[in-house]
């Protein structure tokens, strides 16, 4: 059946994203990874673009634990001890040991009673939401939220939203003040890390509002909490926003396997009876693959090596490189906004400038990614860099020389 009428809408839309500069156009293609070596991080060759080596400074991968021998070693052990696939749905016959050691291991991590591993988080996030959503509930979410949080919001069918400034715990109040004695349950939602600004949410202040509005919920004020930027490379161990502000647990923690960790997949951790009742209502868990037996070894070996004296020391060396950044942007006088999480934005708030300086950065072999409207809001446009600990002294310093003598 021809789609000639249809095709041409759909290639009209991709034009005008095009035309108006929020395309995301062609995807790098990396065709070799270059182990680090003589006082340089990993360096990527890119098809198309011969020999040329590329330093990666947009990876998520913040401890550098997807070229950690010991991940690699544990993930090839994995799929020849089970194979390639997992073969099915996990309530079917895709449960293997290696994933249910892996949920043992993240809840023992989060001092969680039980945790549950999904193909991404993504997912995860879809999936854990909607099923917690019915129609005499409330769902409350930062404006700054991902766009899984986003999506899950849209598939949900809760008796009312509210939707409350960027960290302002004073607008959440308001939000459960205003629904309490017409819901029964208030789901609060919010990113720990807004991966496109690297701040984080005040946690401690948040669990404190849900704890005063709490008793005028029958089913209780749940704080969902997705940390998938923070767990692994924020807090003295890995914990993430909850251990750098001192909230104590939320309710329902996301966290995935695909950022510090370096691998794949994401999880939740929470009470057991939480993990039960999303085994048995989480679509994208009952009917989807999981992770395969390989990855959930190698996710089990990064655990192990954050929660380690080796984890802490790539934590604290993450902490230096990322400070070593920051003040190295501020000689230069690129606006950013300054933390302890590796995702560093330079505030460029200019769609064009953003675009040609990262085609400076480009040519000159350094991948970052440029962020514009609708991705960010108009006048915060931004290039997010993201600090990995297996980058070096001198490749920050590179950048940084990159970035002074960018002609415009």
């Amino acid at each position: 059946m021809p789609m000639d009428r249809l095709t041409a809408v759909l290639d009209a839309h991709v034009a005008d994203l095009e035309s108006a500069g929020t395309a995301k156009g062609d995807e790098a293609v990396v065709t070799r990874v270059i182990r680090p070596r003589d006082g340089r991080g990993p360096r990527f060759h890119l098809e198309g673009h011969g020999e040329k080596e590329f330093l990666r400074m947009n990876s998520n991968s913040y401890l550098g634990l997807g070229l950690h021998p010991a991940v690699i070693e544990a993930e090839e052990e994995g799929s020849r001890a089970y194979g390639a696939g997992p073969g099915a749905v996990r309530f079917i016959s895709g449960t293997y040991d290696a994933h249910t050691e892996l949920e043992s291991a993240l809840a023992a991590f989060h001092g969680r009673g039980a945790a549950m591993a999904f193909s991404s988080a993504y997912a995860t996030v879809v999936s854990t939401i909607v099923p917690l959503v019915t129609d005499e509930t409330v769902l409350i979410s930062d404006e700054l939220n991902h766009n899984c949080i986003i999506n899950a919001m849209r598939l949900a069918r809760p008796k009312a939203k509210a939707i409350y400034h960027h960290n302002d715990v004073d607008g959440l109040a308001a939000a459960l003040e205003k629904h309490a004695g017409s819901a029964r349950r208030a789901l609060v939602v919010t990113d720990g890390i807004f991966s496109m600004r690297g701040d984080h949410a005040p946690l401690a202040e948040i669990v404190e509002v849900c704890r005063a509005h709490d008793a005028r919920y029958p089913e209780n004020v749940v704080l969902v909490v997705d940390d998938s930027h923070g767990v692994g490379a924020f807090g003295d161990t890995g914990r993430g926003t909850e251990e750098h502000t001192g909230s104590g647990p939320a309710d329902v923690l996301v966290g995935t396997l695909g950022k510090a960790f370096g691998v794949n997949g994401g999880y939740v951790v929470g009470s057991e009876s939480l993990v039960r009742f999303l085994r048995e209502s989480s679509p994208m868990y009952i009917y989807s693959n999981p992770i395969t037996p390989g990855e959930a070894r190698a996710a089990r070996a990064a655990v192990s090596i954050v929660d380690s004296p080796e984890g802490r020391g790539m934590l604290e060396r993450l902490r230096g490189l990322t400070r070593r950044f920051e003040d190295g942007l501020g000689r230069i006088g690129i606006e950013t906004i300054p933390g302890p999480h590796p995702v560093v934005p330079l505030m460029i708030r200019d769609t064009a400038r953003t675009r040609d300086l990262v085609r400076h950065l480009f040519d000159h072999g350094v991948l970052v990614t440029g962020l514009a409207y609708p991705v960010v809001p108009r006048g915060d446009e931004e290039i997010r860099t993201q600090i990995n600990a297996d980058h070096t002294e001198a490749d920050i310093d590179h950048v940084l020389e990159l970035l002074a003598a960018y002609p415009g």
